[in-house]
C-alpha cells in the first residue's frame, strides 16, 4: 500500500490524490476485504469504455469470498498533483492522465536509493484500513531500506548500517502509535533477511540483515542483523 498525498489542499490536488488511491490501493483493497469495487472508478472505467465485462455470478463469488487479513507492503509513499497537461485524444487511457507525481521539496530521502522515507504513511495505513475496512487483521509484511554499493560502510569486517536500523526505528515507532491507537496490527517483517535478487535491478540494492558475498556465497551478519536479533528477544527498543 502507497499512501497517496496531494501537492495541496486545492480541490484539483485533492482529486489527483483521490484518484490516484482508486487506482493503485482501493482497486485491490476493496473487493478483498469490501467484496465490492468503488463506486467512482467503476464510473471512470465505465466513462472511458474500459469496464471489464463481468457476470452477476462473478460479482457475487466476489461479495462472499473476503479476505480474512491482509498482508501489508510499505516503502515510500505516493505524492500527486493534478495534471499539468491534457491527455490527448488518440492516446490510450492511463492513470496517471488523472494525476502526475510531485516531488515535495525538503522531503526526507534514502540517498543511496532515491525513495523518499515518510515514516507516518505506516499510522496513515492503519488508520485507513481501522477506518474503512472493518479494522481487519494485517501485518506489516515488507518494509526495508536499499542501498546501493554498501560495502563503502564496511568497518572492520561487518557492514554498519546504522541508516537501515534508524529506518525501522523511525517506522516501528509509527506504527507502536497505530497499533496504541487501536489499529489491528498482529506483526512486523523487515525485507529483507538476507540481501536478495530484484525483478528490477538484481543485486545492485541490498536490503538484508545479513550480506550476501555473491562470489564466495559467505554470509555476514551487518550491524542491522545484531540490532534486528535484540530486538525480537525484547520485543522493542
Amino acid at each position: 500500500l502507497t499512501p497517496a498525498y496531494p501537492r495541496s489542499q486545492h480541490p484539483a490536488d485533492v482529486k489527483a490524490a483521490r484518484i490516484a488511491d482508486l487506482f493503485q490501493a482501493q482497486s485491490f483493497l476493496d473487493p478483498s476485504v469490501l467484496g465490492t469495487y468503488p463506486e467512482e472508478l467503476v464510473e471512470i472505467l465505465a466513462e472511458h469504455d474500459l469496464l471489464p465485462d463481468s457476470t452477476a455470478e462473478e460479482l457475487e463469488v466476489i461479495r462472499e469470498h473476503t479476505v480474512d487479513f491482509l498482508g501489508v507492503n510499505y516503502y515510500q509513499p505516493l505524492r500527486v498533483m493534478a495534471p499539468r497537461f491534457a491527455k490527448h485524444p488518440d492516446s490510450p487511457l492511463l492513470p496517471e492522465h488523472f494525476y502526475e507525481p510531485y516531488i515535495m521539496p525538503g522531503r526526507k530521502i534514502n540517498p543511496h536509493r532515491g525513495w523518499e522515507i515518510y515514516e507516518q504513511g505506516i499510522y496513515d495505513i492503519a488508520q485507513n484500513i481501522k477506518e474503512n475496512y472493518a479494522n481487519i487483521e494485517w501485518m506489516l509484511t515488507e518494509n526495508g531500506m536499499g542501498v546501493e554499493g554498501e560495502d563503502k560502510f564496511r568497518v572492520n569486517g561487518m557492514i554498519q548500517d546504522d541508516y537501515r536500523i534508524d529506518f525501522v526505528k523511525g517506522h516501528l515507532r509509527e506504527l507502536h502509535r497505530a497499533i496504541e491507537d487501536g489499529a489491528n496490527c498482529k506483526g512486523y517483517l523487515i525485507w529483507t533477511f538476507i540481501d536478495c535478487w530484484s525483478w528490477l535491478n538484481s543485486y545492485k540494492n541490498r536490503y538484508g540483515l545479513v550480506e550476501l558475498d555473491l562470489e564466495t556465497q559467505e554470509r555476514r551478519l551487518k550491524k542491522s542483523g545484531h540490532w534486528f536479533k535484540e530486538l525480537s528477544d525484547h520485543n522493542g527498543f
